[in-house]
């Protein structure tokens, strides 16, 4: 029998979703291809006026609202090899089912700045995906790609063009995108991933 001091049971908060933004952490990736996730985090920051900063789950968090849905906004700070670990602890703690785990991220196959919103599929060589499929058992999962182009010289390494800045000609194209991929990513949770696909692919 439970103890007579013994408080109530905390009951854990309904989160709807689980959004899920990737990048690296630390000054040094600030504004680089491979951080257009944390961007996207940023800028619905800025405009719900809702802080993401709370270290849980491995990752900083804040909650926002798109409608009725309460969505849980993460920036894995594992480095984006890792990005499952935070996906896994946040999206168990909540009971977030994979078809409700929606990830914002960078995507070298696309153009700079054209979205491409997805109900699963491959991580198509992007690890922070990879890794949360591991995690996840599944690559069900709807995404919000986000074109940040790939190297005009085939010789140019890959992991040193995706961790790479944005050049000065390249940033209002960025900030489009990342506003659109925010406008792409709210209108998954409160109307589907195909309504998304209609509007932004």
């Amino acid at each position: 029998m439970p103890s007579a001091t013994a408080g109530p049971q905390k009951e854990v908060p309904t989160i709807d979703w689980l959004l899920v933004c990737l990048g690296n952490p630390g000054k040094e990736y600030e504004n680089t291809r491979h951080n257009i996730g944390f961007m996207a985090a940023d800028e619905l920051s800025r405009r719900e006026g809702v802080k993401i900063n709370k270290l849980r789950y491995r990752a900083l968090s804040g909650e926002v609202r798109a409608g009725t849905q309460r969505v849980l906004v993460i920036k894995p700070q594992t480095y984006m090899n890792l990005s499952g670990e935070s996906v896994k602890l946040a999206g168990g703690f909540y009971k977030i089912p994979p078809d409700h785990v929606l990830v914002i991220s960078d995507d070298v196959a696309l153009p700079l700045g054209k979205l491409r919103i997805r109900a699963g599929g491959s991580a198509g060589g992007h690890n922070g995906l990879k890794n949360i499929i591991a995690h996840l058992g599944t690559d069900q999962f709807p995404r919000v790609r986000v074109g940040v182009g790939a190297p005009a010289h085939p010789e140019h390494e890959m992991i040193d063009w995706v961790i790479g800045p944005f050049s000065a000609q390249e940033k209002k194209a960025v900030a489009e995108a990342v506003s659109r991929a925010v406008d792409a990513a709210l209108c998954v949770v409160e109307h589907g991933v195909q309504e998304a696909q209609n509007r932004y692919n």
